[in-house]
């Protein structure tokens, strides 16, 4: 009736005859808002009615589910996992087998240009002089011959390496050409010749080939006009055949004997360098970081354990709840317990990354359970049980509830087909699973355990021994040890029913509430916060500058193994030149003209060639014979003459011969092998070569592909990595932008917004400054740093947003007493969780340990520090203007508290 009145009296004004659109869209937030309230007290209500249910259920579920585990298979495949499914490299490796097929590619440098399917490498260096000296060459080759008679017992037959080995034209096994060299500097010492000069990285080899040597020898110091004067190391390479699966048993054999045996010479001969590598290195040392976790995480666990049962306690014996802390982690627990039952029923493969789920599910579930029980602490002792129940969940299931939300559309965007990354796919799926039976469970078990503490603590019983605590007049006639034990404050002591004095004991509610609240919004603190976030800003801004990519499987394997030793030996003597990269002309082209020919050379120039282009036009200038011949001509004394050469007869695997339809044979696809001089930048190099020549093969009249092996690692890598974080925040922008029409305030989102854009930006920054690469584990801790935001600062952040009456310093020392020890409590367990990672002996780990720990202290800085301190002068505002006016016309002025050192005064902030 009152507002029907008002609006009668606005009536005759045009521009007020209808409500403001703004008044309208607030009402609808507003009801909104209630509306989910009402429904999370209903749930509330619900659950307190059926609490043996709620806390049954889940158990049961998880123990059903967990006897899954009977089918827990793990991913071998780590290329599948880390190497981005949809790149232009894969097309062009298809083409490539397409043309030259891996058991028809009898190269020597067929190693660098196909991935092979079984081999064993090893990396010889010597501990003094050099490795082409008599005594480290008679070394090398009885090591050769070592390795050569290692046997394989299958089938009552023992097998050889000449049994697996892939061969070649002569029915030889494929072996690198520095054996050949070696081998001709010991017939020359022999004999007491003159050793010959070895040729570096092209060497000439005594039948008149070329070989480039430059990845089988390595730390040349010196090259000079006779030859290499001194070298540090030798790479020797063993390939085997794959072609049906007992092959493929057999080779797996082979290279664990091809392990034992190198180490047990390594053993033998403590002044050779050995460092062995085989096909299954890489996803063997990939899934070593499961089992060196083992022991760290169970440490984890109970660390985090029994800081949460001591953060849940206080002195009081019955408003204590050290079971509620230790059954939040049973909550999640199960929850873990129950998505990896699914997981493995629905054929998932498990891999290392997932090692990170539980320490997402642990962040997600301890603020909302450390809500729940702050929640509870706040709610009349003199109500029923399901009351309090009720309002613990109208008060805390809706940020809870809207944060899950988010958890499942950034995770779900990037477990959709668009993401490229295999690895990063799983993870969020599987995380989604996680996070949603996190939620359930949560609200179901602990909600079920809160109402069981809930009539224990009704009824006075001990938290801990369920024993009924005597009167206080009863208690004073017991001995002072029992006195202790039993300690609590009855109702009787409190001035009324809903006095909340009786919590304040709590270590953390006393601190945040006497103390931190009054030093966080003092007047001399908020400079000294401000300047400390312009530092965070710029350290931030100094290391998102210089992020780099991670494509490195060493990123991602266990340290100290075989794959890491092999690969700092490579970096350290095999790093003067790019891996062999294949330039294959996939279509006709005219060879004998003089212009094709100056085009080919123009684009092979400024690298190490091996050529059957660049031979042949040599070969004809040495007869005599110009190479701009007929084609007819150019094609025959191709065939028939050059590579009828015994030093030129390996070419053959290069050329492919067609005939056409008129009779004529024609060249239709070749191959070159070149090798680019590279720098201590290896990898950055590579990735501006590759540009350049594919920008090259567009625009040139020869139709060529580049491929090598790494660069299906190399190619779109950055974008492919990136592509889920990318995804995620702008979704999770949107949702939060979307959701500021459903929430009661808009200004929630937008100051959540800010704070996840804040936290994200230095996250990658100080992760960058900790030597911590933009790779497949780095962003997933990014996309759960978006969620971590919004977890820890929607409570405060809505609680001072929706608070009205009270000036903005007033608002924000009550929502730190409210949401500031939740915070507090999980960011302690969190942290003492996360401590034993940075003791696991694995680069995976310490990617995961530095990102979220990052995360958390970055979260809990802006939560704690930053929020407060730029809450207390920037909007929302706490009155109404209307409402500022005395009855004399004069305008009210605004006022903040300030906690000086001895009294409290008020400052003029706003008029």
């Amino acid at each position: 009736m009152v507002v029907t009145q008002r609006w009668g009296r606005l009536g005759p004004r045009s521009f007020s005859l209808a409500p403001p659109l703004w008044l309208d869209t607030r009402m609808l937030r507003q009801i909104l808002h209630e509306g989910l309230r009402t429904y999370f007290y209903k749930l509330g209500h619900f659950v307190a009615n059926h609490p043996v249910f709620f806390a049954s259920a889940p158990v049961l579920i998880s123990i059903l589910l967990g006897a899954s585990f009977s089918r827990y298979r793990i991913e071998e495949n780590v290329e599948y996992l880390l190497a981005p499914k949809h790149s232009l490299a894969k097309i062009e490796g298809n083409l490539v087998d397409s043309l030259f097929p891996v058991n028809k590619s009898k190269h020597t440098l067929y190693s660098d240009l196909q991935t092979p399917g079984r081999y064993g490498r090893v990396i010889l260096t010597s501990g003094r002089g050099s490795v082409l000296d008599q005594h480290h060459v008679d070394l090398v080759l009885k090591l050769h011959t070592t390795i050569t008679q290692i046997q394989v017992h299958m089938l009552g037959f023992n097998y050889t390496f000449a049994h697996l080995c892939l061969l070649d034209d002569h029915k030889s096994c494929i072996v690198d050409d520095i054996l050949r060299v070696l081998e001709e500097l010991r017939a020359a010492h022999a004999s007491n010749r003159s050793a010959p000069a070895v040729r570096y990285p092209i060497a000439r080899l005594q039948d008149g080939r070329q070989a480039y040597i430059g990845h089988q020898l390595g730390g040349v110091l010196a090259v000079g006009r006779d030859g290499v004067r001194y070298a540090r190391a030798l790479q020797l390479s063993y390939y085997l055949q794959t072609l049906s699966p007992m092959n493929d048993l057999m080779a797996a054999s082979w290279e664990v004997q091809f392990c034992r045996t190198l180490e047990r010479y390594r053993d033998a001969h403590p002044e050779l360098g050995v460092f062995p590598f085989t096909s299954s290195s890489p996803q063997r040392d990939f899934q070593r970081t499961s089992k060196v976790s083992e022991r760290p995480l169970m440490v984890s666990l109970a660390l985090c354990v029994s800081l949460a049962v001591l953060c849940s306690s206080m002195r009081d014996c019955v408003r204590t709840k050290p079971w509620l802390g230790l059954l939040a982690l049973l909550s999640i627990s199960l929850a873990t317990l129950t998505s990896a039952g699914i997981i493995n029923l629905t054929g998932g493969k498990y891999n290392s990354t997932f090692l990170g789920i539980p320490f997402i599910m642990l962040g997600h579930g301890l603020i909302g359970t450390f809500e729940m029980l702050s929640s509870w602490r706040r709610t009349r002792e003199d109500q029923h049980v399901k009351e309090r129940v009720a309002a613990v969940f109208s008060d805390c299931m809706l940020p809870f509830t809207a944060s899950t939300a988010l958890y499942l559309v950034t995770f779900g965007i990037g477990a959709s087909p668009f993401t490229n990354i295999e690895a990063v796919r799983l993870f969020c799926r599987n995380t989604c699973i996680s996070v949603l039976f996190n939620y359930l469970y949560i609200l179901s078990f602990y909600g079920s355990n809160l109402v069981f503490t809930g009539y224990m603590e009704n009824n006075y019983q001990h938290s801990l021994f369920c024993r009924k605590v005597p009167k206080p007049e009863l208690l004073q006639q017991k001995p002072a040890w029992y006195r202790f034990l039993m300690y609590t404050q009855y109702n009787e002591e409190a001035g009324e029913p809903a006095d909340l004095r009786a919590y304040e004991s709590h270590l953390l509610v006393a601190f945040m509430k006497r103390y931190y609240c009054d030093w966080i919004t003092n007047t001399y603190v908020k400079p000294f916060v401000v300047l400390v976030y312009l530092v965070y800003v710029s350290f931030a801004l100094m290391g998102y500058l210089q992020v780099t990519e991670g494509s490195d499987l060493g990123n991602v394997v266990a340290t100290e193994t075989s794959t890491i030793v092999y690969t700092r030996a490579q970096q350290r003597y095999f790093s003067n030149y790019s891996p062999v990269i294949g330039f294959y002309i996939y279509e006709s082209i005219e060879y004998w003209n003089a212009s094709v020919q100056e085009d080919v050379q123009e684009y092979t120039s400024g690298f190490e060639r091996i050529s059957w282009f660049a031979s042949y036009l040599d070969y004809l200038r040495s007869i005599n014979v110009s190479t701009s011949l007929p084609e007819r001509d150019f094609t025959e004394r191709l065939r028939h003459g050059f590579l009828r050469l015994p030093q030129f007869l390996h070419f053959s695997d290069d050329i492919i011969f067609a005939k056409r339809a008129d009779g004529e044979v024609d060249v239709v696809a070749s191959r070159l092998f070149l090798v680019a001089k590279t720098t201590e930048n290896k990898r950055e190099e590579m990735y501006v070569l590759l540009d350049t020549l594919r920008k090259l093969s567009l625009t040139s009249r020869v139709k060529f592909i580049v491929f090598n092996p790494s660069f299906v690692n190399m190619d779109r890598y950055a974008s492919s990595v990136g592509a889920p974080l990318k995804n995620s925040c702008i979704s999770a922008l949107f949702l939060l932008f979307f959701s500021a029409f459903l929430v009661a305030d808009p200004l929630v989102n937008m100051w959540l917004t800010v704070t996840v854009a804040s936290v994200e930006f230095g996250v990658i920054g100080f992760m960058t400054l900790w030597r911590v690469e933009l790779d497949c584990v780095s962003v997933l801790c990014l996309i759960y740093g978006v969620n971590h935001a919004v977890d820890w600062c929607a409570p405060l952040v809505s609680t001072f947003a929706l608070g009205r009456d009270y000036t903005r310093t007033r608002w924000v020392k009550l929502a730190l007493e409210r949401h500031g020890v939740p915070v507090l409590q999980s960011y302690a367990c969190y942290g003492v969780a996360l401590l034993p990672l940075a003791a696991v002996p694995s680069n995976l780990t310490r990617t995961l340990f530095r990102c979220l720990f990052l995360t958390a202290l970055i979260t809990a800085f802006h939560c704690l520090a930053v929020l407060p301190i730029l809450l207390t002068f920037l909007p929302p505002s706490k009155k109404k203007r209307k409402d500022r006016h005395t009855a004399d016309g004069r305008e009210e002025i605004e006022c903040v508290e300030m906690a000086d050192s001895t009294r409290v005064v008020d400052q003029i902030t706003t008029v």
